[in-house]
C-alpha cells in the first residue's frame, strides 16, 4: 500500500477512535456493539436513508468493521418518487466516502403510481436491499429504527385496526424480512431514542438529508408523531410505552402457544403430496387461535413470503364454518376444500416457465 494510502487510512481510523471518546456516543456503541456481535458472523448490510438515523447508524456500523474486521455493505436506495432523490442519493455517497465507507446506490427503473407512496418506497427499498443481499450472500440488513419509530408505528398499526401480533411486531430487535424469509432485519438500536441519534450524527459526519414528507400532513405518519407529542405532555414515555409492550408480547406467547398446540393437535401436513388435512376440532377453538393457525398453513402450504391478508382469511373461515359448503376455493397459492367435517389445503398447480 502507498505511504498516501497508509496516511489517510490512519487518519481515518484516528477519526472514529476519537469520536468514539465522546461519554455519550461510547455509551451507545457498547450497547450497539453488544447487540450485533452474537447475530453477525463477518458481513452484514446497512440501509442508508441519508437521514441523521441512517447517518448515525452508518457511523455505528462502520466503527464495529474497523474494530472486529467485519465486512460491511452500505446501500443507498434513489427511490425516484422525489424529482430530487438521484442527486440526493449521490450526495449522501459522497459524503460516506469522504469518511471511507464505500456505498452502493441501489435505483428503481420505474415508478407506478401508488396511493399509499411511503409504502412503496419502503417495500422497493425492501426489495432492492434483499436482492443484493442474496447476491453477496448476506442475511443480515441493519435498519436504524428507534424508539420513537416503535412508538409511531404502534399508533400507526392501532389506527388501522392491527391485531395484537401486528402491534408488536416491530418491536422484535431482529425478523424475517417481508419478502424474502431467508433474509433477516435487525434493528440494533430499537431501544435508542431519536435524540441520540441526532447527537451521533451531528458530531461525527455532521451530514444528512431532510425527507419532507416527516413534516407533510397528508401522510398519517407526520399526524401520529403530532399525536405522540401532545401525548407526551400528559406523560407518555418510552418507558411507560416499553411496559405495555412488554405486557402485550407476554399475551401474544401465549397465544402463539395455543397456535402451535391447534396446529399440532389438530391437523396433519401428508409430505409426500405438501397438502394439509384440518380435523374437525381445528375451527372450534378460538377465533385468534383459528386465525393465526390457519393463516400460517396457508403461508406453508402456498409458499408465500408473507401472510394472506386478514380480511380474506376471516372471509375463508366463515366460509367453512359455513353448512353445505363444500366446493373448492383458492387463496394464497392454494386450493381449500372442506369435505365432510375436515378442510384440504393443497398447493395450487403452477405452471412450468
Amino acid at each position: 500500500m502507498k505511504k498516501k494510502n497508509l496516511s489517510v487510512k490512519k487518519k481515518i481510523h484516528n477519526f472514529y477512535s476519537k469520536k468514539l471518546k465522546d461519554p455519550r456516543i461510547k455509551r451507545i456503541y457498547i450497547n450497539f456493539k453488544k447487540k450485533i456481535s452474537s447475530h453477525i458472523s463477518s458481513s452484514f448490510c446497512v440501509a442508508v436513508s441519508g437521514g441523521v438515523d441512517s447517518m448515525a447508524l452508518s457511523f455505528l456500523a462502520k466503527c464495529y468493521s474497523l474494530e472486529n474486521n467485519a465486512k460491511v455493505f452500505f446501500f443507498i436506495v434513489d427511490h425516484k418518487i422525489r424529482k430530487n432523490s438521484t442527486s440526493e442519493a449521490n450526495l449522501v455517497k459522497k459524503k460516506l466516502k469522504l469518511f471511507q465507507i464505500d456505498s452502493n446506490i441501489l435505483s428503481i427503473k420505474k415508478v407506478k403510481r401508488s396511493k399509499n407512496l411511503l409504502s412503496f418506497a419502503r417495500d422497493n427499498r425492501y426489495k432492492l436491499i434483499i436482492k443484493q443481499s442474496l447476491i453477496k450472500k448476506i442475511d443480515l440488513i441493519l435498519t436504524a429504527h428507534h424508539n420513537d419509530d416503535l412508538i409511531e408505528n404502534f399508533f400507526i398499526r392501532l389506527l388501522r385496526g392491527s391485531g395484537l401480533k401486528g402491534l408488536i411486531s416491530f418491536g422484535k430487535i431482529k425478523s424475517k424480512a417481508k419478502f424474502n424469509d431467508k433474509i433477516y432485519i435487525f434493528r440494533p438500536l430499537i431501544d435508542i431514542p431519536k435524540k441520540d441519534l441526532v447527537y451521533i450524527s451531528n458530531n461525527t459526519f455532521n451530514f444528512n438529508v431532510e425527507d419532507p414528507s416527516n413534516l407533510n400532513d397528508k401522510f398519517l405518519r407526520a399526524k401520529v408523531r403530532k399525536l405522540i407529542s401532545n401525548l407526551e405532555e400528559y406523560g407518555l414515555t418510552f418507558e411507560k410505552f416499553k411496559l405495555t409492550l412488554n405486557n402485550l408480547s407476554k399475551s401474544n406467547y401465549t397465544i402463539d402457544y395455543y397456535v402451535q398446540k391447534n396446529i399440532n393437535d389438530n391437523s396433519n401436513y401428508l409430505k409426500l403430496t405438501k397438502t394439509v388435512i384440518l380435523k374437525e376440532n381445528f375451527l372450534t377453538q378460538p377465533d385468534e387461535i383459528v386465525f393465526r393457525s390457519f393463516s400460517e398453513i396457508i403461508q406453508k402450504v402456498g409458499k408465500k413470503n408473507t401472510f394472506a391478508r386478514g380480511s380474506k382469511v376471516e372471509n375463508m373461515l366463515k366460509y367453512l364454518r359455513s353448512n353445505n359448503n363444500y366446493s373448492k376455493k383458492t387463496l394464497s397459492g392454494c386450493i381449500i376444500q372442506k369435505i365432510s367435517n375436515s378442510v384440504i389445503i393443497s398447493p395450487e398447480k403452477r405452471e412450468n416457465t
